[in-house]
């Protein structure tokens, strides 16, 4: 599996921006696909996730209401909506899939995806 994230820039508070995760290669034994982030000097955190097929959606709680995560099967890839965006969203997103399944309650570790993307760069400015 090999995934192409895509999608950041810079937005002023209380903007929007979409992000997307293209997947290539074996899509058809993707389980579960994740949105992290990475400010700097910071851990990298958990964002959303989906099921690759059922679409069952997972939130982080900084994100609830603000944040969307859909998946377009046909394109291979997911989508992260981001509306009203703060200042303290800045971060480098980054994409991850996973072949086993992941439990429900494991979505938001990152060490359960084995495959990354390479980081889109997300800015907001105050």
């Amino acid at each position: 599996v090999q995934l192409q994230a895509s999608g950041g820039g810079t937005v002023q508070a209380g903007g929007s921006l979409r992000l997307s995760c293209a997947a290539s290669r074996d899509t058809f034994t993707i389980s579960t696909v994740g949105w992290f982030r990475q400010a700097p000097g910071k851990e990298r955190e958990f964002v959303a996730a989906t099921r690759w097929m059922s679409h069952r959606t997972y939130y982080a709680d900084s994100v609830k209401g603000r944040f969307t995560i859909s998946t377009d099967n046909a394109k291979n890839t997911v989508y992260l909506q981001m509306n009203s965006l703060k200042p303290e969203d800045t971060a480098v997103y980054y994409c991850g899939a996973e072949q086993e399944y992941v439990d429900s309650a494991a979505v938001s570790q990152r060490a359960r995806y084995n495959y990354w993307g390479q980081g889109t760069l997300v800015t907001v400015s105050a």
